[in-house]
């Protein structure tokens, strides 16, 4: 084989896999945005350029735009070098640091997860068992999520405050309530997954409800319910932050968030936003952990 096959053999496994999709997808997206840098922050510089009566090239233009202190959109590498100060240079428990505002977004996360989808679970059971439940609640379920989730949450901080309950409930509750959902109609879904076959094979064998339960529905349901489960971490994470823009005294990225705004630093604004994406994308990726340690448990061939 000559070196030149070897490499389209080598390009084309790459290109089957993960890797390399991915890689020229951000590269595309990281040249798109570095080119609508300079259209973005360009007509606030010719204005700075001309009230201090300073000539300028293209090229001074495009230095500027890179470099301005408060951007219409900065460059990625300003907010690189913005995580790498608030991230790492920080101390931890600086309010300025990222770190600090993140682990309280992930306590408000994870605890509305983890209620919102043992919540989820337990509605699917029952209306997977109750018909009447099925025909009754499921509407109400589906119609809770048309609800504007900005509109709900200050309703919801207010009436907990009310009754001076700690903020990370309020917190929690909203995560609670974007979370449940994806789970009770991924769990609905997947307990009504087994084939009406092997439903009427488990009546030949007597076996009880419950052991058709155990046995059959939540064997397949597990695929169904990791899925939503990823869905629900993400959605429970956008919960907390949008709680926390209601209630910014605690901290937390929808508190930097607010800040920035406030101050008009939109680089602050877009380095909590990238923090926050990749809080997401391990939250995804443990649960898909998780998926693929239960898989095999199974039996599953991963």
């Amino acid at each position: 084989m000559t070196d030149g096959a070897a490499r389209t053999n080598l390009l084309q496994r790459l290109w089957a896999g993960q890797t390399l999709p991915v890689i020229v997808v951000v590269a595309i997206v990281l040249a798109f945005w570095y080119a609508m840098v300079i259209p973005m922050n360009a007509s606030r510089l010719r204005t700075t350029f001309e009230n201090n009566n300073q000539t300028y090239t293209f090229s001074d233009l495009v230095a500027a735009a890179f470099d301005m202190e408060k951007p219409n959109l900065p460059a990625p590498h300003q907010i690189v070098a913005e995580m790498q100060k608030t991230i790492v240079d920080m101390p931890a428990t600086s309010k300025r640091s990222l770190v600090y505002h993140g682990m309280i977004t992930l306590e408000s996360t994870l605890t509305g997860f983890i209620i919102g989808s043992l919540f989820g679970v337990l509605l699917a059971i029952l209306i997977v068992h109750m018909k009447s439940l099925d025909r009754s609640l499921m509407p109400w379920i589906v119609m809770s999520q048309t609800i504007p989730i900005l509109a709900l949450a200050p309703m919801i901080v207010v009436i907990f405050n009310q009754f001076d309950v700690p903020s990370i409930a309020a917190k929690a509750a909203i995560s609670a309530y974007l979370s449940f959902f994806p789970v009770t109609v991924g769990m609905v879904k997947g307990l009504r997954s087994p084939d009406p076959l092997q439903l009427d094979l488990m009546r030949t064998y007597s076996a009880s409800r419950w052991q058709t339960f155990f046995k059959l529905r939540l064997p397949a349901s597990v695929p169904f319910l990791f899925t939503s489960l990823k869905v629900a971490v993400a959605a429970s994470l956008v919960g907390a932050i949008v709680a926390e823009m209601t209630k910014s005294e605690d901290g937390g990225f929808g508190a930097r968030l607010l800040a920035g705004s406030y101050y008009g630093q939109t680089i602050q604004i877009w380095a909590a936003l990238m923090t926050a994406a990749l809080c997401a994308c391990v939250l995804v990726a443990l649960v898909g952990l998780a998926d693929s340690l239960v898989a095999r448990r199974m039996g599953a061939a991963r």
